[in-house]
């Protein structure tokens, strides 16, 4: 894939040089992405191995790898029908290189890989990262009261 991405609004956000994004799934790192997940992320906390898994199986996964290690550093997850709906979930950016903007190529990355399936919309939520879905085109919901919800709140 390519390394730049451009946002609505004309800005750039471009990979770090020396980080790649990838969606080939044979270059994930489940278990760290277990690890991650089930221990570092307030969504997550607890999650099992055998669920994570299924999740990683039952979606479209986007790595973001260190060229020179080739260890993964960031991963996101989409569920899609690869038409009309897509909701991404599952954004995580390791501690160790958090601040370099990582995150926010990570979401242009994902909207760009999903644009020329001209979805209605894309999802996601978020407790504390706003900031960086809003840089790439994302919006607080104008009628929220249209959704609702199963489950957890």
């Amino acid at each position: 894939m390519t390394n730049e991405y451009v946002a609505p609004d004309g800005i750039e956000y471009a990979f770090p040089d020396g980080y790649e994004l990838s969606t080939d799934p044979a270059r994930l790192d489940p278990a760290r992405i277990h690890r991650w997940l089930s221990t570092d992320a307030y969504w997550a906390l607890g999650r099992s191995r055998e669920q994570q898994d299924a999740a990683i199986a039952g979606s479209l996964n986007f790595g973001v790898y260190e060229e020179a290690s080739r260890a993964q550093v960031a991963y996101a997850r989409v569920v899609t029908d690869h038409a009309t709906f897509a909701y991404l979930c599952d954004v995580y950016v390791d501690r160790s290189v958090r601040g370099k903007g990582l995150g926010t190529a990570l979401a242009a990355g994902v909207r760009d890989h999903l644009a020329p399936y001209g979805m209605r919309r894309i999802l996601l939520a978020t407790g504390d990262a706003h900031e960086v879905y809003e840089k790439v085109g994302f919006a607080v919901l104008e009628n929220p009261d249209r959704w609702m919800v199963l489950g957890e709140q």
